[in-house]
């Protein structure tokens, strides 16, 4: 029997595309053999999952997981939502959700973990593909402390307790734990599902895109003929209002409509020191299909006849 080393295990990957673990029991099984552990593969449907890896996956689920002052979320995609209600791909969500809890958002070092199952989430993950028969992807995570106070989440879309389409972590640090500041924080994930701030405080807005905003304001007013001085005065104002649309602490909290975010955690006797929100599949750019002109172009029909071709 022919020695199983690194170097044949990298190489039946590389020509296959499936996971450490599972190449390694082919070669296990097939003595060693490269063809007959790629034969075996395919029979199991693993080599398959190769196969899938170049196709758009922007469904599938966050996942959120907490635990005392910490909370973590992760998104893992697939390709289609049906598959976010398979009970495999949902035990697979909340796993790396609670693996990303004990060491941390690093993507690169989840995928390395070991699951129950004995592989890791990467191979795991391959695993799924050929099960399941849809690329799959671990797109990101990120973890929130707080040395005292919560880290609250909040799932929109819940399919099951603790995962859904838009997640959000809030991390509010205070002398203590509570139930009312659990609540609250809470209903702050609430208020950022909603609204969807960029930042946290004036502070961390992007300042480019305080630059692009105050030059296109600049120029708005600039419209008006007003003298300069009048124009600084109404572009500081409308800055302003940019806050108060882009940035957490300034906004009008949804819950009452009239409070400011800031002073109602205030109230509370916490300060918000960090959120995230996750929404399933932003920044993903979907493929669009004409379903119509696919079953046209199987069935030999054209569904928009070239006039140039047509009979005169």
């Amino acid at each position: 029997m022919a020695e199983i080393t690194a170097a044949l295990v990298k190489d039946l990957r590389e020509k296959t595309g499936a996971g450490m673990m599972d190449c390694k029991k082919a070669l296990n099984e097939t003595g060693g053999d490269v063809e007959q552990a790629i034969d075996w593969l395919r029979k199991k449907g693993l080599a398959a999952a190769a196969k899938k890896s170049g196709r758009v996956a922007a469904e599938g689920l966050i996942g959120v997981a907490s635990g005392p002052r910490i909370a973590a979320m992760v998104e893992v995609n697939a390709e289609t939502d049906f598959v976010a209600r398979n009970e495999s791909f949902q035990e697979f969500v909340n796993s790396v959700a609670q693996i990303a809890l004990q060491i941390g958002d690093d993507v690169e070092a989840i995928k390395t973990a070991v699951l129950p199952t004995g592989r890791s989430v990467a191979d795991e993950i391959t695993h799924l593909i050929a099960t399941i028969g849809e690329n799959m992807s671990l797109r990101r995570a990120r973890v929130l402390r707080v040395p005292s106070g919560v880290v609250a989440t909040y799932v929109h879309g819940a399919l099951r307790p603790g995962l859904g389409k838009i997640g959000v972590l809030a991390a509010i640090e205070a002398p203590s734990e509570s139930e009312a500041l659990e609540l609250l924080g809470r209903q702050v994930g609430m208020h950022v599902a909603a609204t969807s701030p960029s930042a946290l405080d004036v502070n961390a807005v992007d300042p480019a895109a305080l630059e692009r905003e105050r030059a296109v304001l600049t120029e708005q007013a600039r419209a008006s003929g007003k003298p300069e001085a009048i124009i600084e005065k109404m572009v500081e104002g409308r800055v302003r209002k940019y806050y108060e649309e882009v940035v957490l602490l300034e906004q009008v909290w949804v819950h009452d409509g009239e409070s400011r975010v800031k002073a109602v955690v205030q109230k509370a006797g916490g300060k918000l020191v960090a959120f995230d929100r996750f929404k399933l599949g932003e920044g993903i750019e979907k493929e669009s299909s004409d379903f119509a002109a696919e079953v046209a172009a199987a069935s030999g029909v054209r569904k928009d006849p070239d006039p140039d071709l047509e009979p005169a």
